[in-house]
């Protein structure tokens, strides 16, 4: 399951890269003009893109992972370049389903709780539970 993202990191950059080459343009053209109050302003609005780009990018690979083999059921979430995995036996780990208005599912088994599906829709989320519910015990 991954996080729906227009552009990936280097798409991001390359369109990042002309925007500053555009802004940077503008603002030396009003530079020569006479007006030396549009660096304040450029050097705002390439600071406020840049801190956005920055946010976008550090979510933009985020995904979760569910493996199952045997009696072994592995999860590996990886949100904001930080990885998790989380490791339970099927026979003893519970599904639970979602609230009315929750986004996401937990897997628990015995003082151990991962929370899936916040990259789904309502629908795709009801089909992975019909889906695991058969491998968990």
């Amino acid at each position: 399951m991954r996080r729906n993202c227009a552009l990936t990191p280097g798409q991001l950059l390359k369109f990042y890269l002309a925007l500053v080459c555009l802004s940077v343009t503008v603002a030396i053209g009003f530079l020569l003009a006479g007006v030396k109050i549009i660096l304040i302003f450029t050097a705002i609005e390439l600071t406020a893109v840049t801190v956005g780009f920055l946010i976008y990018c550090r979510h933009a690979l985020d995904f979760e992972e569910i493996e199952i083999s045997d009696t072994r059921l592995v999860v590996r979430k990886f949100i904001a370049y930080k990885e998790t995995v989380v490791e339970f036996n099927t026979r003893w780990a519970k599904l639970s389903r979602p609230q009315e208005h929750e986004k996401v599912f937990s897997i628990t088994q015995t003082g151990q709780s991962v929370e899936l599906g916040q990259f789904l829709r309502r629908e795709q989320l009801k089909n992975l539970i019909a889906e695991l519910r058969p491998y968990l015990g």
